[in-house]
């Protein structure tokens, strides 16, 4: 799950489609066995398996279709070495694991992303007083021009306008797709290693024998990690964090417009959906959401930082206590 406002976003509507298929999809015995304890290395294209051969059910069952393409991929096989590399390197139970790979994931990957979203975002509104200034500009210089403000006029005032804000946004570097790049590197990033727990607990079409250990990995409430939450305390954790993020970013904006307003509540429907899809999934991707939610927003505080601001040599002005004046507005909005 994506965090928001100046740190990574994590919302989107495609996740939908894949959880729908985590929750339904049925789980295919195990067909790759070794000795408790050790795992197994996939050899060649993953045809066989230390000598043993794979039966795979991606290819011959329909049911599996897409999704046993996408858990097979190379991206989720990666996200399985690092998980297991993690646990084998640390000693440390899969739950503590778990938190560990999401926390180095999140700050050594995600985090100078989501510090350069910062930036960009930054230099484009910096150029929004000049922008505006231009369009006045040339808004006049067009309709002396023409003489009228026809629709010709419109036209070209408009196309004019676009050419210009393209070359300021050449000339300081901050074309504001590149801001997106954190999306399109973390929502990859968070169903790959999403699917590799799926695999690793339900020992599919994966060279690794990890159930048993997985299933007695867990800590407190949750001590299988091959089992959905019982309890429900992982997904109501993950759906409330998903909502604090989305009511910190939305006290940013003072004045939403109609489409922002629409767009927040969607998010706010989309936190609250996750956590009866959290509550189906084994307790392994729960935890992993939920940890990815919450190293999220503990970026997002940190990139408020004053002290990483002016690291990041940010051109708009910011406040210099960012956290009393959150907490300020958030009681401002909510304690009436």
């Amino acid at each position: 799950m994506l965090s928001v406002g100046g740190s990574s976003r994590i919302f989107s509507l495609p996740v939908r489609g894949f959880c729908s298929v985590v929750i339904y999809r049925k789980s295919l015995p195990p067909v790759i066995t070794s000795s408790p304890g050790n795992y197994l290395h996939r050899s060649g294209g993953g045809a066989h398996v230390s000598g043993v051969r794979a039966l795979s059910g991606g290819s011959s069952d329909a049911a599996g279709g897409w999704y046993s393409s996408l858990a097979n991929s190379t991206p989720v096989h990666l996200c399985e070495q690092l998980l297991v590399s993690v646990q084998e390197a640390s000693g440390l139970p899969w739950w503590f694991s778990i938190c560990v790979a999401t926390l180095s994931v999140r700050t050594l990957v995600t985090l100078p992303l989501a510090a350069y979203q910062l930036v960009v975002i930054s230099k484009v509104e910096a150029l929004q007083t000049e922008i505006s200034e231009l369009a006045k500009r040339l808004r006049y210089e067009v309709s002396v021009r023409n003489q009228s403000v026809c629709p010709p006029a419109r036209f070209q005032f408009k196309k004019n306008l676009r050419r210009i804000v393209s070359q300021l946004y050449i000339r300081d570097n901050c074309h504001p797709f590149k801001a997106s790049l954190l999306v399109w590197v973390q929502l990859p990033l968070w169903i790959s290693l999403s699917l590799a727990l799926r695999n690793l607990t339900q020992n599919y079409e994966v060279g690794y024998n990890l159930q048993g250990a997985l299933a007695a990995g867990g800590a407190l409430w949750f001590p299988d990690l091959t089992i959905p939450d019982s309890t429900w305390i992982l997904p109501v954790c993950l759906g409330l964090t998903n909502l604090l993020i989305v009511e910190v970013f939305s006290l940013q904006r003072v004045a939403a417009s109609r489409t922002q307003r629409l767009v927040l509540n969607t998010v706010r429907g989309f936190s609250l959906l996750m956590i009866p899809i959290a509550a189906t999934v084994p307790s392994s991707m729960a935890l992993y959401w939920f940890a990815s939610s919450l190293v999220g927003f503990s970026h997002n505080l940190l990139l408020r930082s004053p002290s990483i601001r002016r690291l990041l040599q940010l051109s708009t002005p910011h406040s210099t206590s960012p956290y009393r004046d959150l907490l300020t507005a958030f009681i401002a909005k909510y304690h009436k």
